[in-house]
């Protein structure tokens, strides 16, 4: 498997200009990223979608979520970033935001998560039985040498984007992840689900980044959630404000979208960012 290249958009060279990286997340690609990059370009950022770990090539090292936040940070020295430089994640990529910039603080000016909060703010609403059926896939991937098959095989991410974003249709998306995603790569991209659970599947590597992931953003932040998600439900959120303390801060459930909320009305998600950029 060819390891592809980064998605990008806009004058992404010129290091005049403020760098934007975009980080995807399960089971995505960058190519989540095609409207909101080009709305981010004309406003006058460089902006990169890089693969995560795992989803670009096979590989024999192990992933966790850890190994994610040192990949975004890596990026962001790679293209010669400055204090400019915003940082917005969805899903896993969100989780990964939280721990860049908990890790290095300086390094992003601001934040956007989209789809998955502060783990602390889900507490035991993790455990409820309605949460539980949503993450039914998390507790499957522990099953090492079964789920492998049955995630690749027809019809499963056709279900599981169905159920997580009710009535949009994401043949495009699936189509991509179908030729980046497959047998030879299946177990790297889960491996943060199991190495959530299990040490024997941990980044030993990434454990300070890891750790990072769970603490509260120290920088300006703005969550957005569907209000029809079906991965993480809308219902386990209450007050975010503890959990966002840093001045600007700023969270809302958007109303008619679910997790994949970027894709399925991409006009609102823009301007909400847009808004908040400019405040």
């Amino acid at each position: 498997m060819t390891s592809p290249q980064p998605l990008t958009f806009g004058a992404i060279e010129d290091a005049s200009l403020p760098l934007a990286v975009l980080a995807h997340g399960f089971p995505d690609t960058p190519f989540t990223w095609r409207h909101l990059g080009p709305t981010l370009a004309l406003r006058g950022y460089r902006v990169v979608a890089p693969w995560l770990p795992g989803y670009d090539a096979p590989t024999d090292q192990p992933i966790s979520v850890g190994t994610y936040v040192r990949h975004l940070l890596d990026v962001r020295r790679r293209y010669d970033a400055d204090d400019r430089a915003i940082l917005i994640g969805h899903d896993w990529g969100a989780q990964a935001g939280y721990g860049a910039v908990v890790t290095e603080p300086d390094a992003f000016e601001c934040f956007v998560a989209l789809a998955v909060p502060p783990v602390a703010a889900l507490a035991a609403g993790l455990f409820s039985h309605a949460q539980l059926k949503r993450s039914f896939y998390v507790y499957f991937i522990q099953q090492v040498g079964m789920a492998e098959a049955v995630l690749v095989a027809p019809g499963f991410w056709e279900s599981l984007w169905a159920d997580w974003s009710p009535g949009y249709d994401a043949g495009d998306d699936i189509a991509e992840l179908r030729r980046h995603v497959t047998a030879d790569n299946i177990a790297n991209v889960v491996a943060p689900y199991r190495a959530s659970f299990n040490p024997q599947f941990a980044d030993p590597n990434a454990e300070a980044e890891t750790a990072a992931t769970m603490q509260t953003s120290p920088v300006p932040t703005l969550y957005l959630h569907g209000a029809n998600d079906g991965a993480i439900g809308a219902d386990l959120l209450g007050d975010l404000s503890p959990h966002f303390p840093a001045d600007g801060s700023a969270f809302e459930i958007v109303d008619g979208v679910g997790h994949f909320l970027h894709l399925e009305r991409p006009e609102l998600i823009a301007a909400k960012i847009n808004d908040w950029l400019d405040d």
